[in-house]
């Protein structure tokens, strides 16, 4: 694919449960400077590759990604992922950079939003998403993943810092 324009791509992340899709929703309704898009859009189980990372479905989204772009404004993909997914596809570099934010909760929040919320009762499931959680608490400052607790704040007041985030590090861009 050629691509004319090199913008950021925006990646926010964390474990299944977390709000993900409660917030990019309300991000959703109030932008205009860039496009929101949600992973689970695309996704079939012939891309269910944990043994390779699902990287045929990264490569997929990182080629919409970067079509989408092409109307000058950046996208935000919102969905389950970590770096090195996306590090190994060589469909990175149709982008400038990609940012990553984890949206991470206290244990507790996010076992009440999946048991409650979300009406999980697969323990195996909870108990993977709180560790999934975990790892980003643990290791996404190293993975140079900016981290947004949002126990305690409201999914509007999450897409709120969600929106300046993304707004500070386009301002950093040069001729946005």
């Amino acid at each position: 694919m050629k691509t004319n324009k090199k913008l950021p791509l925006f990646i926010i992340t964390g474990a299944s449960g977390v709000g993900k899709s409660t917030i990019c929703e309300a991000l959703f309704q109030n932008e205009t400077e860039y496009i929101i898009m949600e992973s689970d859009l695309l996704w079939h189980d012939v891309y269910n590759t944990p043994n390779d990372n699902y990287r045929k479905y990264r490569e997929l989204w990182l080629r919409v990604c970067a079509n989408i772009s092409q109307i000058g404004k950046p996208v935000v993909l919102c969905g389950c992922v970590t770096p090195e997914q996306f590090d190994v596809c060589i469909e990175k570099d149709l982008f400038t950079e990609i940012y990553y934010l984890a949206i991470i909760c206290d244990d507790d929040i996010l076992e009440n939003r999946m048991k409650n919320g979300r009406k999980i009762n697969d323990e195996n499931w909870i108990k993977g998403s709180i560790e999934f959680n975990r790892w980003f608490k643990d290791n996404g400052k190293d993975q140079n993943i900016h981290l947004l607790s949002t126990t305690g704040l409201l999914p509007e007041q999450a897409a709120k810092e969600i929106d300046k985030w993304i707004r500070d590090k386009m301002i950093k861009i040069v001729n946005f």
